[in-house]
């Protein structure tokens, strides 16, 4: 599901989503027309909606639940 449907399913504006992000409702608009974007502002837009983003990364019949992108990366040894 697309994030304005998204959006719509939950019955919510992009004038009310824009309030809650502070920002207007054309720069709403172009959120949800984003093919890519950064996990932050999807994180941020998912939470306006009242939702908690999850990643799930799926290798095979393996699901690993992913909580904090900062654990992916290995710490520089010296």
């Amino acid at each position: 599901m697309g994030l304005a449907n998204l959006r719509r399913a939950l019955k919510r504006s992009q004038t009310e989503i824009g309030q809650i992000l502070e920002v207007n409702q054309g720069s709403v608009a172009k959120i949800e027309k984003r093919g890519d974007m950064l996990v932050s502002s999807l994180r941020r837009y998912v939470e306006a909606l009242g939702g908690e983003l999850e990643m799930v990364a799926c290798f095979g019949d393996r699901r690993v639940r992913i909580k904090r992108l900062a654990d992916l990366v290995e710490p520089e040894q010296s």
